[in-house]
């Protein structure tokens, strides 16, 4: 056999190899473009604040629980899915606690700490919100209260929705405040034949004014957008009494997973939407689907990572657009590793000394910032 022949052989047998590596940078450079070119509608980059995440960590505080009627370490198991918010000139982060002592993997509570910076925090000693001997104890024991979003009203009042666990359904759920640190709850969001089905999740849309967010009506309501697959409407006359949007008599979904893309397994929302000039931004997050489904290979399967998408300004139900691939993703140790592992979940956002701070909670174990310095 002439060496042009062997040459070619050689060839024939190294091409298969040669085509999977092409493939492969091809993906990689598609994904490279889209972070690269943004469209011009989104908020990126959000840059990860590496020198000093994550800003918190579990501590070892203690409260006497009313319903254990005993000291109980309310935040020693995990911190993560923070809200925030601006008040006093420092930023409030509003975080779910985990203790290690409730049957549901550990009873959540929400906690508050302060800062100046936005990465150096001073927590309170005991939780500002939690499951007490109330009407609704049936609903939030043992599992808790968790994963809360905020935002102002006109008149003051801070409103906060977070997920009720009793330990077999979610619930979405509501409740205000004036000081953040005494509150009144409302119980469910989704009432009727919907007030026990699984829910959560409620981004209420708000606009930027100075440093607070302040919810915003439009066309003469207050709009939420809720759910941890599809995503879902819910209107309102005044913050607290809520209506699903419906179509055909089922709850209208308004967002879907994708297959192929880092959001192929569910989509949640992230911190509350926000109405800009080219619509209303919500910042979401995106759960990729298992091994051999139809995921995003470019990432691990079911990783949690944040996207975007743009709703018409002056209808809440109607998708304009939408990020080709995440701007969040976990690719730090304390990102991929913890109670649940691949997990970078935004909740909290705030605009401060002229940045964004975007909070999120990391493996269900931490919570990181990352900043974005546009408008």
């Amino acid at each position: 056999m002439t060496y042009l022949k062997k040459l070619g052989f050689w060839y024939l047998g190294l091409l298969p190899f040669l085509v999977i590596l092409s493939c492969k940078e091809k993906v990689k450079n598609e994904v490279d473009a889209k972070e690269l070119h943004p469209k011009s509608w989104e908020m990126r980059p959000f840059v990860k604040m590496d020198e000093d995440n994550p800003v918190l960590n579990p501590g070892n505080l203690t409260f006497t629980c009313p319903i254990l009627q005993k000291s109980v370490k309310w935040e020693e198991k995990d911190v993560f899915n923070p809200a925030a918010v601006i008040k006093d000139g420092l930023i409030n982060l509003l975080y779910r606690a985990e203790d290690s002592i409730g049957s549901n993997n550990g009873t959540s509570r929400i906690g508050l700490a302060l800062s100046d910076d936005g990465v150096t925090f001073k927590k309170l000693p005991e939780p500002i919100f939690y499951p007490d001997n109330d009407s609704l104890k049936i609903l939030e024991w043992d599992g808790g209260v968790e994963d809360p979003r905020i935002v102002e009203a006109e008149d003051g009042r801070y409103i906060l929705t977070y997920t009720s666990y009793d330990g077999e359904v979610a619930r979405l759920m509501l409740a205000t405040s004036l000081d953040l640190k005494n509150w009144k709850k409302y119980g469910r969001v989704l009432k009727g034949e919907w007030k026990d089905t699984w829910s959560k999740a409620g981004a209420i849309v708000a606009e930027r004014k100075g440093d607070k967010v302040i919810a915003k009506k439009i066309n003469d309501k207050f709009w939420m957008y809720f759910g941890d697959t599809d995503l879902f409407l819910a209107y309102s006359d005044d913050l607290i009494n809520w209506s699903p949007l419906l179509e055909e008599g089922n709850l209208k979904s308004v967002l879907q997973p994708r297959p192929g893309y880092f959001d192929s397994r569910l989509v949640e929302s992230g911190p509350y939407a926000l109405l800009r000039e080219e619509g209303i931004l919500l910042l979401y997050n995106g759960m990729n689907l298992g091994e051999n489904e139809n995921r995003d290979t470019t990432l691990a399967p079911g990783a949690y990572s944040a996207g975007q998408a743009l709703f018409a300004k002056d209808n809440p139900g109607i998708l304009i657009d939408r990020s080709e691939t995440y701007f969040l993703t976990p690719e730090k140790p304390y990102e991929t590793e913890g109670q649940v592992n691949l997990v970078c979940f935004i909740e909290g956002m705030v605009p401060y000394n002229g940045k964004w701070f975007l909070y999120y909670g990391t493996a269900d174990s931490k919570i990181a910032v990352a900043v974005y310095e546009g408008n």
